[in-house]
């Protein structure tokens, strides 16, 4: 068999088009990315307009040229010219080629990210096939690129095409190419003046100039704020932007104005009486004159914003638990800072408000951080989001792309205009009928919410809506099939929800509270649009704060995609729940070879089990020597919380490690009895069967331990030493469960099979072959809910309610107790000779 070319060797046609002395590309090859592999999209004016489509792989850029560009929807099959290997440092380049040269014209950078093959990628482009998933701003999601069979041509026909999952778009509602035309590097278009190349200077960016000294400016009476905009992903250009949490509550503006201290909502109404506490707090700023902005909340028992809490302080009077998280300063001391870029006014809000400032009051914190990072660690501190502000950026009385905001989940305000009867034993209502205003007033059917709301919360809505109830329908066409009881269009809910049909629906929707500071004529459905493009005037310089974010140095794409139906959770939060655990599941995975569940659609989708790889796709997660297992390419192994984090960045939900570490792979150091149920059999059934394969290994002198599965059953390991190879530690396991089979036979059954175990318990000792692998205590399951593993003490069992106890979602309650359970496993470990000889086993010559 041949081998493979060096990446100088498949640059060789590169090189020879290209005339070095007179185009700006790039010679080199460049730095082959670490970890996942980097793809990139250029936008290439050349003759004709084109766009390239490269993957990275083996050192260089496998291309092709896609005369038409990518397109979203599944029954659009672009062509796709296979042309010569780029170099790695080309995924950078923009510029102008000049005439006379091979390609000449202006190319740009339309999108990028990374991408990973679906199998092996070497062996998909030999045979003519490569499917892949791609993690880009543009374009994500799963696509396949199929050779065609052709005569005689030059190069190479393919077909470039989006497979049919959630990012999939009809050409008709939304072509990419047209609706997103620019660089996700400089925001340029391919036909824009390009701007001359930059010369090494002393001198700072414009925006990081000392700016002119504020002008003095009397205090406006009124200020309207400035609102973000809701983004898909974060602009390329991240270090341009200064990024916040998003705060969970009301929108509010405070005045201040010699002895008169205001606070005043977004729409301009006066809530100084509802909020005399933080009216007497900013009293005692050391300032005569000012309008500053932020957003006031009631937090949680977890330290996070709680929206139901503000309303209740609200409802009940009692709004002395709010506290006031600024933000911004327009004005101050007599001046107006609304051209100061946003740097300069956070530095003076944070003068004023001091090292102590009143308990009620506070400073929002900034992070020059990672945005998907960030979003990330926002989701697991129980925040909606994150705000960016664009760095050397004005404050403007409107929305405006210099504030941005990226959302952990869909969540967004709609009008109540009915409601359904309840059912059951329920009281109040059955769910709300929501709706949103179009561009021309009309009131738009979006679906129902039925969950979210407690008995309290029911009934003070039902008797809100009573006072609104109408015999006319709001929405301008009457949903088909409802019977409802119609209200006056004056109610405005929060709601959280998965995702929005084709037919504008609304799904997964639950309940987060009503909002007061918002009129219903101006809710509107919140559309996510493209990265904003940085002003160049307004660029501030690079990051120098690289710590601000403590998740993970590591690009999350889609952390707001809902991954789990069951539980609303995303990916981002499943990325936050794993840099939670990392320091408990680590020790489980140090030293093991893992294989990896990956499933790219979600928690019901296709998944992908992988054991090996031939070129490590994640950062942290390392080859092991392929002599371990010659039949197969290398495994892998996972030493680091990089590796866990970018692991769950690609879409791995479970991790599966072996019953020997790496450095002694021919010589088990556990074995594994995986109890799992058979249709019929009741929990507490699993419990007693516990409890008697715990009886029969301590009969035979050996250690058990205990963990759930985080599916349906339940886990028993026993450590042992390595003095066994795998053929004899099989059988022995294999001759345990033989021997439960053939004591208790109603109870368990030594035969795989639905068939064999319907009402019985198999214990399945085939997780102790060579090669073989079972979940990892600490790591989540790709099922409904994203049970978890954990482990357990034995004298916890009896008030075991399921294997799935503890979830994603639920966690914390449960990381203080971390793997104390299980602390005396390495000092228990024994050896199998006697147990083998108690149980009558003759184990295999080695």
């Amino acid at each position: 068999m041949a081998s493979k070319p060096s990446a100088r060797e498949a640059l060789a046609r590169y090189h020879g088009k290209r005339d070095f002395k007179k185009t700006p590309e790039p010679r080199t090859a460049g730095r082959a990315g670490r970890g996942a592999h980097s793809f990139v999209v250029q936008k290439h004016h050349a003759s004709r307009l084109h766009y390239d489509f490269r993957l990275e792989l083996d050192g260089t850029l496998k291309s092709w040229a896609v005369p038409k560009g990518p397109c979203l929807d599944p029954s659009v099959k672009r062509m796709a010219v296979h042309v010569e290997d780029h170099p790695v440092s080309y995924a950078d380049f923009e510029g102008t080629i000049p005439p006379k040269q091979y390609g000449a014209g202006t190319v740009i950078v339309w999108d990028r990210g990374e991408w990973a093959a679906e199998g092996d990628a070497r062996q998909g482009l030999a045979e003519g096939k490569l499917k892949f998933e791609l993690y880009g701003d543009k374009l994500r999601g799963h696509w396949t690129l199929v050779r065609m069979r052709g005569k005689d041509e030059k190069q190479e026909p393919w077909l470039l095409i989006k497979e049919n999952d959630d990012e999939a778009r009809p050409l008709a509602d939304f072509d990419v190419v047209e609706e997103l035309p620019d660089s996700v590097l400089s925001g340029r278009g391919v036909d824009d003046p390009v701007p001359p190349a930059a010369k090494t200077t002393t001198k700072q960016p414009p925006a990081a100039k000392k700016a002119k000294a504020a002008p003095r400016a009397a205090l406006p009476r009124g200020l309207e704020p400035q609102l973000a905009t809701l983004v898909a992903a974060p602009p390329a250009a991240a270090d341009d932007w200064l990024y916040e949490l998003k705060f969970d509550g009301y929108r509010l503006l405070a005045r201040i104005d010699g002895d008169k201290v205001q606070c005043i909502t977004r729409n301009g109404h006066d809530w100084s009486a509802k909020l005399l506490g933080l009216v007497k707090a900013l009293a005692k700023l050391p300032t005569r004159s000012a309008w500053l902005d932020g957003e006031i909340v009631v937090h949680g028992e977890n330290g996070a914003p709680d929206f139901q809490a503000l309303q209740n302080a609200f409802e009940r009077g009692a709004t002395s638990s709010i506290v006031y998280w600024l933000f911004d300063a327009p004005f101050l001391d007599g001046r107006d800072l609304r051209e100061t870029p946003v740097e300069e006014r956070r530095a003076l809000l944070a003068k004023l408000l001091g090292k102590k400032p009143p308990a009620s009051l506070r400073l929002s914190e900034a992070f020059e951080a990672a945005p998907r990072a960030l979003l990330a660690s926002s989701a697991q501190l129980g925040f909606e989001g994150i705000i960016g502000k664009l760095k050397g950026s004005g404050y403007v009385s409107r929305r405006s792309p210099t504030w941005i905001k990226l959302k952990n989940q869909q969540r967004q305000e709609f009008v109540i205009g009915g409601y359904t009867a309840p059912k059951g034993a329920r009281t109040g209502f059955g769910s709300l009928l929501l709706g949103v205003c179009d561009d021309q007033g009309a009131l738009k059917y979006c679906g129902n919410v039925g969950t979210g709301f407690d008995a309290d919360r029911l009934a003070d809505i039902k008797a809100r809506l009573d006072k609104l109830a109408s015999d006319d329908c709001p929405f301008d066409e009457r949903p088909a099939g409802v019977k409802a009881q119609w209200v006056k269009p004056k109610l405005v809910a929060e709601i959280s929800f998965g995702e929005w049909t084709r037919d504008g629906r609304v799904r997964q929707a639950v309940f987060q509270g009503l909002r007061t500071d918002k009129p219903a004529t101006e809710i509107r459905r919140e559309k996510a649009q493209a990265p904003p493009k940085p002003a160049a005037a307004a660029r501030a310089g690079s990051s120098s704060n690289k710590g601000a974010s403590r998740t993970m140095d590591l690009r999350i794409t889609h952390a707001e995609r809902v991954i789990d139906k069951k539980s609303g959770t995303t990916k981002g939060e499943l990325v936050a729940f794993y840099h939670e655990v990392s320091a408990l599941l680590l020790p489980h995975l140090k030293g093991r070879p893992v294989a990896l569940v990956r499933a790219p659609e979600g928690v019901g989708g296709e998944l992908f089990f992988q054991k090996h790889a031939n070129q490590s796709e994640l950062p942290g997660v390392k080859l092991l020597d392929p002599a371990l297992d010659p039949d197969h390419e290398p495994m892998l192994q996972i030493d680091s919380a990089k590796g866990v984090l970018s692991a769950a960045q690609m879409n791995v939900i479970e991790l599966h490690t072996w019953n020997a570490t790496s450095n002694a792979i021919d010589k088990p150091d556990r074995m594994t009895f995986d109890l799992d149920p058979g249709d019929g059999v009741e929990w507490p059934k699993m419990l007693e069967a516990a409890m008697l394969v715990r009886t029969l290994l301590t009969e035979l002198g050996l250690p058990a331990f205990l963990k759930t599965s985080g599916g349906k059953g339940l886990h028993v390991l026993v450590p042992i030493r390595r003095h066994h190879g795998w053929d004899a530690v099989k059988g022995f396991s294999q001759a345990a469960v033989q021997h439960l089979a053939q004591t208790i036979p109603d109870r368990f059954v030594a035969k795989s099979g639905p068939r064999n175990r319907v009402g019985k318990i198999f214990v399945d000792y085939l997780r102790n072959g060579f090669g073989a692998t079972t979940v990892s205590a600490w790591s989540a399951r790709s099922r409904p809910g994203l049970g978890v593993s954990v482990p357990l003490e034995w004298d916890e069992l009896p008030e075991l309610k399921s294997a799935s106890q503890w979830t994603v979602g639920n966690i914390g309650e449960r990381i203080a107790i971390g793997n104390k359970p299980w602390a005396a496993m390495e000092k228990s470990r024994k050896g199998l000779g006697a147990a083998m000889k108690t149980l009558g086993y003759t184990p295999p010559p080695d």
